[in-house]
């Protein structure tokens, strides 16, 4: 039973009508709290994440049951007993408030109150992990705090000084450097008003506004059905910054017309899951992780998303180059004209995008903060939504939204949260600076084997982390190598950040995969193995930009403008190779050559371009070469 717990998921609890209310009505004032706290009197965020986090433990515990095989509808004594908990050590922090700002830590000795509630905190942070995100984040967190309380008695580099339990606790919990840290201020303000204006803008119908603009783009191109997903999902993520929000907002539509259009079901999730991966790196709101990089870095979220803007578009035309060689492999047809939309039709209800992306776009550009720009947004997506019947939002549909939006939080507070104890184990022991001198050692200060040791360490934390755990992993392990190869502040940790992101819909825990599983009931590690493969040619982008920081739009516009045309090169030839048809089907070398010329334009160079042109030429003479001497013949 214990080892069941131990590698289990909760499960979402169905809940009686009567605590359905109150837990709805816990979490509506719960978004108000959080609102009024960040948006009107924006009080100390110290304190503030104290009440969050304890407030969020809570309805962990309430709304997602111990076990998979839990059959009650409602929360047991030992749930109402943890949500009790920690609903507890949020009083005692804020009560003790100034006490705990004023003291030094490992100066000041913790008192038996303090020791035991900071112990409480960091149980009960462990078991809502668990529960929400699974085992794979909480069997990392507490193999790192047995390094935090074990490692001394180790040999060699990884060794560390003794580190006792008081010590660890008071670390771990009275510092603004681990539970308390960045990833959990991220949840308790960027991240829950940027989910309130996806929840809100959802409500309002903006999902359809998405396909029908999609249809009007791509419908006439072979393959318009799974390209209308591509289309309307990278919409729909300028706005969301969430793969699961979109999958299910606009997969709803897209993945049963797939369906219907003759792909596969688990074919048409992975495409609807590939397209909305890049929601979270999609311009101008992006995703928590670009909130979370802005705060660790220092670098504002303007000059993020502006910087996110050509690999976005990159990542885009990878996933469309697959899938349009792909439907033409399996024979898919374009839609006919009945069904494309005209462009009044298209456009029907479009305010509800163009005005709150404005509204974003206008905020961030005139300095305001990222939190600013989320409520401006949400209360722009509100006040259009009025002039319509069809759109309007009453108070009980509000209401709803507020609810919702806490609700769809959980996973990823409790996510920052167990982040927040890695971060504060790897500050006590040392053990950032050791792992950066391992990955230098192992790569003999090569840029690109350093690069590829980064990418293959962020994208092995992804199959068991939600994305904002492994950037901030990631961040803390292998950014300082790449600093000191040289590679800038930004380039760096958009590096992580890109690959941190894959893992929305790398197996075995793909989020965006298992929402587009519940559409297209096909098995989601299925789904997951597919929109990886149709994300391959994506993967080359973070390299580009590592090289090129060009593409971060850092430099002249000429070499912008020529570092972005290799990278689109290598994009294409990436997504010919992978799919392995061009008007018929490749042969492996040609796909070999292919493939090898698409990579030789990741580091662009007049060598490196020259090469690239030649393995391309190869690769494509069997293939072009037939079609020339027919024309020829005829």
């Amino acid at each position: 039973m214990i080892v069941n717990l131990l590698f289990e998921t909760g499960v979402r609890r169905p809940l009686s009508p009567s605590v359905r209310a109150v837990t709805k009505a816990y979490a509506a004032i719960l978004a108000v709290w959080v609102l009024y706290n960040v948006i009107i009197t924006v009080s100390d965020i110290f304190g503030m994440t104290f009440i969050f986090l304890a407030a969020m433990l809570a309805l962990v515990f309430v709304t997602l049951a111990p076990t998979t095989r839990s059959t009650s509808i409602d929360p047991g004594v030992i749930d109402w007993t943890l949500a009790a908990l920690s609903l507890a050590t949020g009083a005692y922090f804020w009560w003790n408030l100034d006490t705990i700002a004023n003291r030094i830590t490992l100066f000041d000795e913790l008192t038996p109150w303090e020791f035991g509630m900071g112990l409480l905190t960091v149980l009960l942070v462990l078991e809502a992990t668990r529960r929400s995100v699974g085992a794979g984040l909480t069997f990392i967190v507490l193999t790192f705090i047995a390094y935090n309380l074990l490692g001394h008695h180790l040999s060699g580099e990884i060794s560390h000084g003794y580190i006792s339990l008081h010590h660890f606790v008071d670390t771990t919990v009275y510092t603004t450097d681990a539970i308390y840290g960045v990833p959990v201020r991220v949840a308790a303000t960027y991240a829950f008003l940027f989910v309130l204006f996806g929840t809100i803008l959802e409500r309002a119908g903006g999902g359809e506004f998405f396909y029908r603009v999609g249809a009007l783009v791509a419908g006439r191109t072979v393959g318009g059905t799974a390209k209308i997903a591509i289309v309307s999902s990278g919409a729909y993520g300028m706005v969301s910054g969430s793969p699961v929000a979109d999958v299910v907002t606009t997969g709803a539509v897209t993945i049963p017309a797939m369906e219907n259009a003759g792909y596969r079901s688990s074919v048409a999730g992975g495409i609807e899951v590939a397209a909305s991966t890049g929601g979270s790196i999609m311009p101008p709101v992006m995703g928590s992780v670009a909130f979370i990089m802005s705060e660790y870095t220092g670098i504002p979220y303007g000059q993020i998303a502006m910087a996110a803007v050509i690999p976005a578009i990159l990542y885009y035309l990878g996933v469309f180059v697959q899938v349009h060689y792909m439907s033409k492999k399996l024979g898919m047809k374009s839609l006919s004209n009945a069904e494309i939309p005209t462009l009044v039709q298209a456009l029907k209800r479009g305010e509800l995008f163009v005005v709150p992306l404005t509204v974003i776009v206008g905020t961030l550009a005139y300095g305001y903060a990222a939190t600013y720009a989320a409520a401006f947004g949400s209360l722009a997506v509100f006040l259009v939504a009025l002039l319509r019947k069809e759109t309007r939002i009453d108070l009980l549909k509000l209401y709803d939204v507020l609810s919702d939006s806490t609700i769809k939080v959980i996973g990823v507070t409790a996510a920052c949260a167990a982040a927040g104890l890695v971060i504060g184990g790897l500050s006590m022991t040392g053990l950032a600076a050791k792992f950066s001198a391992l990955i230098a050692l192992a790569s003999g200060n090569s840029l690109f084997i350093s690069l590829f040791i980064s990418a293959a360490v962020t994208i092995l934390l992804g199959m068991g982390m939600p994305t904002p755990s492994v950037y901030i992993l990631a961040a803390a392990l292998v950014a300082p190598v790449l600093l000191k190869l040289h590679v800038s502040l930004l380039a760096a940790n958009m590096f992580l950040l890109y690959f941190s992101v894959l893992s929305a819909s790398t197996p075995p825990v793909a989020v965006a995969a298992y929402a587009a599983a519940a559409i297209a009931r096909a098995n989601p590690i299925s789904i997951s193995v597919i929109a990886t493969r149709l994300s391959v040619a994506a993967a080359i982008v973070p390299f580009s930009f590592a090289y090129s920081p060009e593409l971060l739009l850092q430099g002249a516009w000429f070499d912008v403008a020529m570092a972005t045309g290799t990278a689109i090169i290598g994009v294409y030839l990436v997504g010919v190779a992978t799919e392995g048809y061009l008007n018929a089907p490749i042969s492996g070398t040609s796909r070999i050559l292919i493939g090898l010329a698409g990579l030789c334009f990741v580091a662009p160079s007049m060598l490196l371009a020259a090469v690239g042109t030649a393995l391309a030429v190869l690769g494509f003479a069997p293939t072009l070469y037939p079609r020339l001497m027919l024309r020829r013949g005829n």
